[in-house]
Parts: C-alpha cells; sequence; structure tokens
C-alpha cells in the first residue's frame, strides 16, 4: 500500500508539473500585453513556488497547483480569433466560395507572382469550377528537415480547369514567425489558402531552401473527391465568418482535414496522423494511394517534384510537367488557363510591387 501510495502521488506531481508548466507556457505567449507577459510569467512561478514553501501536505500543495491551472486555463479559453489583425502579405485574405448547383466560384484564390520567397507580386483572383468535372485528389507532402513532420497539400483536378488546391496554415501577423511551442497556444489563427500549385507548390519546390515536395495521387473516385471538395469549402466559407485557432497538435494541417469528415466518415485514429511525415506511410499500407504496383520505398522516392518544378518554374504547362515522370501519370488540363475574373489588390505592399494588378472585385467582410 505504501509503495501504491507513493506511485499515486508521483503520477499526481507529474500532473501537475505539467499543468504549472502549460500555465506558465500561456501566461508568457497569450498575455495580451506582449511588455507584461515575461514578468507575468516569472511572477506565476514564484508565486506557486511561495505556496509550495508554506502549505504543509501535499493535498494541500497539489490543490493550489490545480487552482491556479485552472484559473489560468479559464482566462486562456476566453480568448478569441480574430480576422482583422495586421497580417503578413501572403495571407491578408481569406478564401469563401459560391455554390450555384454544379458551379463553384473561388474567391481569393492565391496566384503569386514570385520572385524570391518574399518577393512577389500579389495576385488574389476568382475562379469558376464545376462539381461535375472534378475528376480526382492529388496529395503534395512537403518535407523541410525532419522525416517526421510534413506538411500535406490537397490538390484537386479537373478535367476542364487547372488543379485547385487547399493548404492548411498559420495566418501570421506582420514581423511574427512561427514557433511549433508558440503553436500549441493561442498564437495563430488558423487559415486555409485556397491557391494555384503554381503558387503553393512552386513556392516550396523552387523558392524556398531545403524543402523537398513529393507529389501523390490518390485512390479516390471523382464521387468522393467531390465530397472532399466540398468539405473544403464548406470549411473555408464557416472560417471567413467564424476565425478559429490554430493548434500545433489538435487543429494543425493534419488534423484539420480529418475533423473535416462527417464524424462518421473520419478514418481511423493512427499515431501517423500526428506524426503526420509518416502520413504517406499510412495512406500506401490503407492502399489509398496509387502505386503502380511499386513498394513504398520506390514510389516515394518517384514522387519527388522538386526538378520538374524547378524546369517548369513559370510555365503554363506547370502542372502537367511536375507530373510527367510520376510513376501514375495522368492527364491534366493543357490548355493556356483563362484570365482570372479579379484580382484582388492586397494593400500590405507598396504601389511599385504590385505591377499589373488591378481590383475588380467589391469589397467583402471577413
Amino acid at each position: 500500500m505504501r509503495a501504491l501510495k507513493f506511485v499515486g502521488w508521483l503520477f499526481a506531481w507529474a500532473v501537475a508539473l505539467g499543468c504549472a508548466a502549460w500555465a506558465t507556457g500561456a501566461l508568457y505567449f497569450d498575455l495580451p500585453i506582449p511588455a507584461l507577459r515575461t514578468a507575468t510569467a516569472i511572477l506565476f512561478v514564484l508565486l506557486l513556488l511561495a505556496g509550495m514553501l508554506r502549505l504543509r501536505s501535499n493535498p494541500q500543495k497539489f490543490g493550489a497547483v490545480l487552482a491556479a491551472f485552472l484559473i489560468v486555463l479559464l482566462w486562456w479559453l476566453s480568448l478569441q480569433p480574430r480576422d482583422d489583425r495586421a497580417w503578413q502579405p501572403d495571407v491578408a485574405e481569406t478564401a469563401w466560395a459560391e455554390i450555384d448547383g454544379d458551379e463553384v466560384t473561388l474567391h481569393n484564390v492565391r496566384n503569386f507572382g514570385y520572385r524570391t520567397e518574399f518577393d512577389y507580386i500579389p495576385r488574389w483572383e476568382t475562379r469558376q469550377v464545376k462539381l461535375s468535372q472534378i475528376t480526382g485528389l492529388d496529395l503534395p507532402v512537403t518535407y523541410w528537415g525532419s522525416p517526421y513532420m510534413a506538411h500535406p497539400i490537397a490538390s484537386f483536378q479537373f478535367a476542364d480547369a487547372p488543379p485547385v488546391c487547399f493548404s492548411i496554415e498559420t495566418r501570421k501577423e506582420a514581423n511574427e514567425t512561427y514557433s511549433a511551442i508558440a503553436g500549441l497556444y493561442r498564437q495563430f489563427e488558423l487559415i486555409y489558402i485556397c491557391a494555384e500549385e503554381r503558387d503553393v507548390i512552386r513556392l516550396r519546390t523552387n523558392y524556398r531552401k531545403g524543402e523537398d515536395v513529393y507529389l501523390y495521387r490518390l485512390r479516390i473516385s471523382p464521387e468522393q473527391a467531390r465530397a472532399r471538395f466540398l468539405e473544403y469549402v464548406e470549411t473555408i466559407n464557416r472560417l471567413r465568418t467564424q476565425p478559429r485557432w490554430y493548434n500545433a497538435v489538435t487543429t494543425n494541417c493534419t488534423t484539420s482535414i480529418r475533423a473535416q469528415h462527417p464524424s462518421n466518415e473520419r478514418p481511423p485514429w493512427d499515431w501517423r496522423i500526428l506524426i503526420n511525415g509518416k502520413g504517406d506511410e499510412l495512406l500506401y499500407e490503407r492502399q489509398l494511394l496509387a502505386t503502380a504496383g511499386l513498394s513504398f520505398a520506390d514510389l516515394k522516392q518517384r514522387s519527388l517534384i522538386n526538378g520538374p518544378a524547378r524546369a517548369a518554374d513559370a510555365d503554363p504547362e506547370f502542372s502537367r510537367v511536375i507530373r510527367d515522370s510520376l510513376p501514375n501519370r495522368q492527364i491534366v488540363w493543357r490548355t493556356q488557363p483563362p484570365p482570372a475574373i479579379g484580382l484582388w489588390r492586397n494593400r500590405a505592399l507598396p504601389d511599385r510591387a504590385i505591377r499589373a494588378v488591378h481590383r475588380t472585385l467589391k469589397p467583402h467582410a471577413n
């Protein structure tokens, strides 16, 4: 009994320590007044230590830590995401869509003209696509160092139009950088980037350093692809009026895809949904990737598209060129894309950086 009691208290104090560490981080990262964050976090730790020294029994000490944690948690849960911050130019607009029967009009489709990763001509376009013309769904997956972490992008294929991509990302403010630890708190809003492949894929293959992109074709029917497309449309329209927080564990670029499925259609949970660098291996095991009879190692090796993407660069046939050497090469739309219905001027950049960009759409409330 004495041993069981010792183990129980050891577990309780491990939980208490975790709660105290999380609460300290919440104050450090999320306190609304940045100048007070460090001092407040330090004061919180000092008060906890003083309480541990003053209180005599373990139950009292544990209760004090738990009470402090709950106070911080209640405050933290009251923080609300916003849509009116000073955003970085590449996430300045939020995508949304209108559906009229078979026709879907996508607003704020990103199609930037890149010179470097951070030097570009911003173009926010409006695209019209037809649900009946969706033929499939491809999955570009980006790695940037660790084989355990990746970023998946959904690329919907059409019989009569260029692909449309959705990339789930953090919506960063001006002068804000991503931090995995900060991503555990309420530092970043969630954004679904709707983009052309020449934007969201080429940015990663041609301009960012140290990123590798693998392009897979999913084994799903056109009807299933249309259902997935409508899930993205429903989500971007909801985010337009109801912003959400990004979270590196619960609401990230992979878990958000699973969460937007109807609850009765969600795939079984697997640790590789969270450690998403192994997500392509999971899809291979579940026979959701078109493999051409290859082993997973051979399929992945032949699915790397950095070389073809750099060769294609700004070519209008970019989507075809990056697929020419793939094991399951498919015919993609080959005609020059039609003019965008409208280009949305990004006010965050100076006029000299927005050559040939005009504004034809009426303002809308995000």
